[in-house]
């Protein structure tokens, strides 16, 4: 079994009674300004219906989401009474909870509900999964304390198999505390009084829960590294093992297992080699097909594990060949390249919030819609904006080619200019190291991530060169982006500048790729699909005319950019209106896009309307 300890959570002063006992009525969604297509027709009986971890999938799970029980009571009493149902996965301050309740730090929401394991589990091990619960995360099983998680955005799991009682159905308990804005925990643009460019909590249980049984040993996870300039794949397989607990257990002091990885391309076999957990398997891959936006090609990898001569482990997985690096281009500029060559990185802030499901999206069609949508608008990139999404996430980032910048979500206080870092206490600096080194782990896999981005202007920008230098050591396959815009430390891969409204560039460098993180900001509101009537843009347009024209004029001028100054990648702000901000391509309901897909690719294409 594991305890998962690493940082804290929510938050409430809605309208309802807290602490009585008092029943609720069953689940609708709560009132809201608006709403998306796929929050009105969502089927509470299978919310995230899907398999969450597409990258390392075992066919037999249960998924754990649907309505619970729930309560929110100050955060020092005992387990209170049920005062109703919640949807989870969704936050508690989300219309999609069914609750919309707004969180303090004093307070705490408590989760219950029972489920059974299938019989032809019985002589497994049982692993329960939270993608990601926003703060601090306690869990009991049949009463036992089983985890302690604190993190907001990383997926943690636990072992439950000693903790389950004798009996057919079994309780789950989950309490979790989040201090917002009020503690100095990673939590992006989340904060109590929302305006601005600050937006409401999220709180609670906001990704899918689930079980999954496993043999004695297990593939606890992988790495997956291409090189794709000597035909290879090095994939390393972590193994897992049952302790302490049920007859079958390996001993302590047993060898690490076997690994056997296939690599398949279309249904047809590539490569078959084996090793020891732990450590790198090489497994050649001639003439590969190389991942990019335009051929986002994925190669199928099975892994199994074999120990004592019997497989305890079976999962699916792929990887893209794809490679990105610094290099110099024919016309003397230090450019980024994807697979060796150069490639205008051209993508919007992508901030991942939702009207009816704020961090959480209404379902995986309406995740992927945003996707399909900057697809056909022609972008080949975005930069996910201190958050991080679920893994379901990036399978379809990486099947669709849409390469990502990937924030590290910021906290504390803010820099401006070139004042110093800010100074962290151990426990705070333990606090971001953690979360920032599971964001790197949980996500390596993924070929779309192409950049780390560490810290987001001076947002929470503390001892930089070290932890750059941290980041870059523990992945070397991928560039790493300081600070994107304004606090330019020197280090880092590339020189990230923010603009608005207008796009320009920063001085080329030898040693570092010029960037431009942040521009655009074109705002349009649209009557009825609005958070509140009062709302803003870094620039108001009057019409779509106004907004079409003003984004071609911009486009323009970045293109001569990525020519003449060596620009290698521009990113708008952003793919749809968030809360009072109506800068968005598309409204914050998503029903709207405001210039139309194919005007906002021939505008970025430099066609004529």
């Amino acid at each position: 079994m594991k305890y998962l300890i690493f940082s804290s959570l929510v938050v409430i002063a809605g309208v309802m009674t807290f602490c009585t006992g008092e029943k609720a009525p069953e689940w609708k969604p709560a009132e809201n300004p608006v709403m998306t297509a796929w929050g009105e027709n969502l089927d509470p009986a299978s919310p995230w219906a899907e398999y969450p971890r597409p990258a390392m999938a075992r066919d037999e799970w249960l998924s754990l989401n649907g309505m619970w029980d729930y309560a929110i009571c100050p955060k020092d009493e005992e387990r209170p009474e049920p005062q109703g149902k919640i949807l989870v996965p969704y936050p508690v301050e989300s219309a999609l909870s069914g609750i919309r309740a707004r969180m303090t730090d004093s307070l705490a929401i408590w989760y219950s509900r029972e489920f059974v394991i299938p019989k032809k589990w019985n002589d497994k091990q049982i692993i329960i999964n939270f993608e990601a619960s926003d703060w601090e995360t306690t869990v009991w099983i049949d009463d036992n304390l089983a985890a302690i998680h604190r993190g907001g955005y990383d997926p943690f799991w636990c072992d439950i198999t000693n903790y389950l009682a004798d009996t057919k159905k079994h309780t789950l308990v989950v309490r979790v505390t989040d201090p917002t804005d009020s503690g100095r925990q990673p939590r992006g643009k989340q904060v109590m009084k929302p305006g601005g460019i600050w937006y409401t909590p999220t709180s609670g249980i906001w990704q899918s829960v689930w079980l999954e049984p496993v043999g004695k040993t297990w593939i606890g996870d992988l790495r997956v590294v291409p090189d794709i300039d000597n035909g290879k794949l090095n994939v390393t397989v972590m193994e897992e093992r049952c302790q302490g607990g049920p007859d079958g257990c390996p001993p302590v002091d047993m060898a690490p297992s076997l690994a056997e990885i296939t690599v398949m391309s279309e249904g047809k076999t590539v490569a078959v080699a084996s090793g020891l957990t732990g450590t790198s398997v090489t497994l050649p891959v001639p003439e590969a097909r190389l991942w990019s936006p335009e051929d986002p090609f994925l190669y199928d990898v099975k892994v199994r594990l074999i120990t004592g001569g019997q497989v305890t482990d079976e999962v699916k997985s792929y990887a893209g060949m794809r490679k990105i690096s610094l290099g110099v281009t024919e016309d003397g500029f230090t450019r980024i390249l994807l697979n060796n060559k150069f490639v205008w990185q051209n993508g919007p802030l992508d901030q991942g919030f939702w009207p009816d499901g704020l961090y959480t999206p209404p379902s995986d069609e309406a995740m992927k819609y945003d996707l399909e949508m900057l697809k056909k608008m022609g972008f080949n990139m975005l930069r996910k904006h201190v958050k991080v999404e679920n893994r379901r996430f990036y399978y379809h980032t990486d099947r669709m080619g849409m390469l990502v910048w990937q924030d590290m979500p910021s906290g504390d206080d803010y820099i401006w200019g070139d004042k110093p870092d800010i100074s962290k206490t151990a426990a705070d600096s333990a606090m971001f190291m953690g979360e920032l080194t599971r964001l790197i782990e949980t996500k390596f896999n993924h070929p779309s991530i192409i950049m780390w981005v560490v810290y987001n202007e001076g947002w929470g920008q503390y001892n930089t060169p070290a932890v750059t230098d941290y980041v870059m050591a523990i992945d070397t396959t991928r560039l790493v982006n300081s600070a994107s815009g304004w606090t330019d430390r020197g280090t880092g891969h590339v020189l990230d500048i923010h603009h608005y409204p207008e796009p320009v560039a920063p001085e080329a460098e030898k040693g570092r790729a010029i960037v431009l993180g942040e521009f655009g900001g074109l705002g349009l509101p649209v009557q009825g699909h609005t958070w509140e009537q009062k709302n803003w843009g870094y620039e108001k347009m009057g019409d779509t005319t106004a907004l079409l024209q003003k984004y071609t004029d911009f486009y323009s001028a970045v293109r001569q950019m990525v020519a003449e100054k060596g620009l290698s990648a521009s990113v708008y702000t952003q793919t749809t209106d968030v809360e009072t901000e109506t800068n968005g391509l598309m409204t914050y309901d998503r029903k709207v896009d405001k210039m139309g897909f194919a005007k906002v690719r021939k505008a970025m294409e430099g066609s004529r309307q």
